[in-house]
């Protein structure tokens, strides 16, 4: 047993650490922390990563330092925790509603002095109410009007709801209006693609618009869009101009630590979509694990492991094993059995189907992809990154 006053790194493989964990691969997250800038530099594009997928502001620190333009974020609070951590520019990608959500925004800007804020609006009972409450402050807001999508969530849904708003905005001179911002991530369905382009065409259009009618005057005018599914198309759509005076920024979040699920199946088509351009060398890889113990072999088909709900994301299918690791015999962990499948999951543990034959015995270690990270991060107030060997170089914190 290893003595508290033993400094020396611990070390997965060695038992050191209490399962579950959640483990992230510190080459495999550099490379995709280094992958993704180079994608928005090289098609001239701003990157503003979505910092609420990890709330990490360790990773925010390293996006930052590598290139990106600011971080996005969705609430006061996560703001407030990026600026705290360092961070110089913030896009809050939502609409800012409420009394004690507008008094956050103020003290963080009064806090904050040198801070490049900006959120969304889209409507114009919203700018009045914005407009109102930060006249009294003797502040200025910076806004970006949201274009939306149909069925969707927020935004303006057509030009004229658009004018509506901005014309509300030009009443206040304590609102400033510097782009136009849009989602697309919800746009599914066989004709996907081809709706996600006119949509970004349409947003596209009417930031040029707005700016030839005098409602945004800034300089640069901020065009945003990109979850982590169509970066690559507002990339193109948003830089198909001849406006000089447009600053595109992406926001994807989840291509950090990626998964083995919906993202790894949405930048399969990123990928497919980007044949024959000029496009980063290699691709994300999936850096973020569950790593638990199986804890019961209660019937000859059946392990039952020592995690659940309350460590690994399910809502976009369940956690699966990559890895085995039997302690004490192995050198390294193997790739797990395709025949092993985690069937069910509760609270605090999951069902994995096996072989009646399987060599897997009480005590053997797991460790688990799963699908969609923002799920799996919300469930730690701390992680551990690990290099090549399992040995831990870093513990970093959420702050959810």
């Amino acid at each position: 047993m290893r003595s508290p006053s033993d400094s020396a790194p611990l070390n997965l493989l060695r038992e050191e650490i209490a399962l579950p964990a959640a483990v992230i691969y510190c080459t495999r997250l550099q490379h995709n922390l280094h992958w993704m800038q180079r994608f928005a530099d090289e098609r001239g594009v701003k990157l503003a990563p979505h910092g609420k997928t990890t709330m990490v502001p360790a990773f925010f620190r390293q996006q930052v330092a590598a290139g990106a333009w600011g971080m996005t974020l969705a609430t006061p609070a996560q703001a407030r925790v990026a600026a705290e951590a360092g961070v110089s520019r913030i896009l809050m990608a939502n609409q800012l509603v409420g009394k004690q959500n507008c008094a956050d925004v103020s003290a963080l800007l009064r806090d904050f002095p040198g801070l490049d804020f900006y959120c969304l609006v889209d409507s114009a009972q919203n700018a009045s109410q914005l407009g109102a409450f930060f006249s009294q402050q003797e502040q200025c807001l910076q806004l970006l009007l949201e274009f939306g999508v149909s069925g969707g969530r927020t935004g303006c849904r057509n030009a004229d709801q658009a004018i509506e708003v901005c014309e509300e905005i030009a009443h206040w001179r304590s609102l400033k209006l510097c782009g136009v911002e849009t989602y697309e991530g919800l746009i599914h369905g066989e004709d996907a693609e081809a709706r996600v382009r006119t949509h970004l065409q349409q947003t596209r259009d009417l930031c040029l618009d707005l700016i030839a009618q005098g409602y945004i005057q800034c300089e640069p005018v901020i065009l945003s869009g990109a979850g982590s599914a169509w970066y690559d198309v507002v990339s193109a759509v948003f830089t198909d101009h001849d406006d000089q005076r447009i600053l595109p920024v992406i926001r994807p979040g989840c291509y950090l630590t990626h998964d083995r699920g919906i993202y790894q199946q949405a930048q399969a088509a990123v990928m497919a979509r980007l044949q024959n351009q000029c496009c980063p060398v290699g691709d994300l890889q999936s850096s973020l694990e569950i790593w638990a113990y199986v804890q019961s072999r209660p019937e000859p088909d059946m392990a039952i492991i020592a995690f659940g709900k309350r460590d690994a994301a399910y809502d976009a299918g369940l956690p699966q094993p990559e890895l085995h690791f039997r302690p004490g015999s192995d050198q390294k962990p193997t790739a797990a059995p395709t025949a092993w499948k985690l069937t069910a999951i509760m609270d605090q543990h999951a069902m994995m189907q096996v072989p009646q034959n399987a060599d897997l015995q009480v005590g053997d270690i797991i460790a688990f992809s799963t699908s969609h990270p923002c799920l799996t991060f919300d469930k730690w107030r701390q992680l551990l990154v690990v290099d090549d060997d399992y040995t831990v170089v870093e513990r970093v914190e959420t702050f959810f």
